[in-house]
């Protein structure tokens, strides 16, 4: 992992028996050279001591508004001028709801609103809490204040249930912090030091890629030629423009971009399932991968045996759920871009599934061109919209992919969710 030297961080830990990750947390971001200051409230107290944050971080644990003694040392104001980013974890719900309502009444809240760091929420409570329609409205205001939501992770839980909730791991918090000053560059205006951040910053992006494998018996399968190359460059880029990446992918040989979430799945119907447990509060979707459009009817148990007295078999088909089209009539909606790979008349059959799918954008290729098809390590493009279009010619697809995160990241910022 690269160096954190010279970072300042302050993490607020929150009521929460996720609290027992955090000394681990600020062991490992200060072995990468950030100092690191702790705020604890006094529900966090009750499952982690401040002697314990004290001795991983080397300085005292704060956790009182109105303490002469801090104050004198670290005012609280202070203290939220002093940091380059604020990590907020565990983030309770109680805190999730204080913070999106303005409270100002003990020291967390108030070094939250005097602050003008950046601050990353790393929520952690029960799966129910965390679907509570109340919660998930805060969330919704939060993200409107440009704050940053990191997780929850699905798993067991503390109290024994299984679901959305877990707290990151702190190597996943860790490689956040990383991703966030790797696409964040200090910048100097009228004397002041300021944050620079790429066209992404704080946007939460789901990218699915490469093909899928619909079987037929346990060894065979029907699927396409996708590599996912386009797709997995489409993450590194949307990484390096600030995002927070999910990359659901189907069967493909290819290295994770680094600070990029990834699930693997199998088939169509895995991908559907994987997009619906991450896309509640993505911003932006990318339709990239070629899922097929059709599935067996019935999948063999066993191995299916060459019968030598048939010259013909027959498989019996069913259509597989379109995921592009049901992400786009989900509420509230994300920014959803699709890709068309055709082999005849792109532009015609490109609008056509841009207006038929409800899509904000469409990214349309001719696969009959073996040069920038399937496999290839170019692709030239062009991107149609309702009012217009734009193409791309061929260049390799981790520049191309570069080029449409921006022309994405342009069209984002008109889009209004419904």
């Amino acid at each position: 992992m690269a160096s954190l030297s010279n970072r300042k961080l302050l993490l607020i830990v929150t009521g929460g028996i996720a609290a027992y990750k955090t000394p681990e947390l600020v062991r490992r971001l200060r072995d990468l050279g950030t100092e690191v200051r702790v705020v604890m409230t006094q529900g966090a107290k009750a499952f982690i001591t401040p002697l314990t944050l004290q001795a991983v971080s080397g300085h005292p644990v704060h956790d009182d508004l109105l303490d002469p003694a801090a104050e004198a040392a670290m005012g609280h104001i202070e203290l939220a001028r002093w940091a380059d980013l604020i990590v907020v974890a565990p983030a309770s719900a109680s805190s999730l709801a204080r913070l999106a309502h303005g409270f100002a009444d003990d020291l967390f809240s108030t070094l939250c609103l005097a602050t003008d760091a950046p601050i990353a929420l790393v929520p952690a409570m029960n799966r129910l809490m965390w679907s509570a329609p109340a919660t998930q409205r805060n969330i919704e205001l939060l993200r409107g204040d440009g704050k940053l939501i990191w997780g929850p992770a699905e798993g067991s839980q503390a109290c024994g249930e299984v679901g959305a909730g877990r707290m990151l791991e702190p190597n996943q918090i860790l490689e956040r912090v990383q991703a966030f000053f790797n696409n964040t560059t200090s910048i100097h205006e009228n004397g002041h030091s300021i944050q620079a951040t790429g066209v992404l910053h704080g946007r939460s992006v789901v990218i699915t890629a490469g093909p899928t494998r619909e079987a037929i018996d346990p060894v065979r399968y029907l699927s396409n030629y996708s590599s996912g190359k386009m797709g997995f460059a489409l993450a590194a880029a949307a990484v390096k423009a600030g995002a927070s990446v999910t990359l659901v992918a189907g069967p493909c040989q290819l290295a994770t971009p680094a600070h990029v979430t990834r699930v693997d799945v199998v088939s169509a119907l895995d991908m559907q399932q994987a997009v619906s447990e991450h896309i509640a509060h993505c911003d932006i979707f990318i339709g990239c991968a070629a899922v097929a459009d059709f599935r067996p009817v019935q999948v063999a148990q066993q191995k299916m045996k060459k019968q030598q007295d048939h010259d013909h078999m027959a498989i019996e088909l069913v259509k597989n759920p379109d995921i592009l089209a049901w992400v786009a009539t989900q509420s509230p909606t994300p920014f959803t871009v699709g890709f068309a790979a055709e082999t005849n008349e792109v532009a015609k059959y490109a609008r056509d599934k841009l207006e038929r799918k409800g899509i904000q954008l469409i990214v349309a290729n001719d696969v009959s061109d073996a040069t920038i098809g399937f496999n290839s390590d170019n692709n030239a493009v062009t991107v149609y919209w309702p009012e217009g279009e734009k193409a791309f010619a061929t260049s390799t697809k981790e520049s191309l992919a570069e080029n449409l995160v921006t022309l994405i990241a342009e069209h984002y910022k008109n889009f209004k969710k419904q």
